[in-house]
């Protein structure tokens, strides 16, 4: 079994134009979540396919659902959601996936 079970994942368009402070400030205050305890792997990243509309992408590895969820409940995280993430994504879609074990005989 993989040391983590849990991939958080959101993809998402500001409001901001592309390569302006307000952009970079957001992707700034953003990084600060892989502060939080138990958060893995912690990554933003750009988006370069046309066939997305979002502009970024952050990621995260969690080794279980307590962890995942003190991060979801962690001050740090409820205050970026608040004064951050509501005002300035404008689109965004939420992922968490959980690995699938497979075996083949081949």
């Amino acid at each position: 079994m993989s040391e983590f079970a849990i991939e958080h994942t959101v993809t998402f368009q500001l409001k901001h134009p592309a390569g302006s402070p307000e952009e970079g400030a957001f992707l700034a205050a953003a990084s600060e979540l892989a502060a939080i305890p138990n958060v893995h792997k912690f990554q933003i990243r750009r988006q370069t396919s046309p066939k997305n509309s979002h502009r970024f992408g952050i990621s995260m590895w969690f080794e279980n659902a307590d962890h995942f969820a003190a991060y979801c409940d962690h001050p740090a995280h409820v205050d970026f959601v608040q004064q951050r993430w509501l005002n300035e994504v404008v689109d965004f879609q939420e992922s968490d996936f959980e690995s699938i074990t497979t075996t083949s005989d081949a």
